[in-house]
């Protein structure tokens, strides 16, 4: 997948944020992990599709990671984790 469109969900500040990985930016802000995650999976279908890695709470590192496919893939890769 494009790294431009690969996008992580994280805590800062008290508060989960939903950013595009080459961005500055968050491109949304949520109360919790759960909003944020599911925004990140939208803007991921809407542009086409690529890797969502949410991060855990307490010490930040990576708590899944997930290949979301396109808004239209008519051939959807199988998704193994569990």
């Amino acid at each position: 997948m494009s790294k431009g469109r690969d996008r992580s969900v994280y805590r800062k500040d008290g508060q989960w944020h939903n950013k595009r990985n080459d961005a500055k930016k968050s491109s949304s802000v949520h109360a919790t992990q759960r909003d944020a995650g599911d925004a990140a999976k939208r803007m991921l279908t809407n542009q086409g599709g690529g890797e969502l890695t949410i991060m855990r709470r307490k010490d930040g590192k990576i708590r899944s990671k997930d290949t979301i496919r396109p808004g239209n893939d008519p051939y959807p890769p199988k998704d193994t984790e569990h």
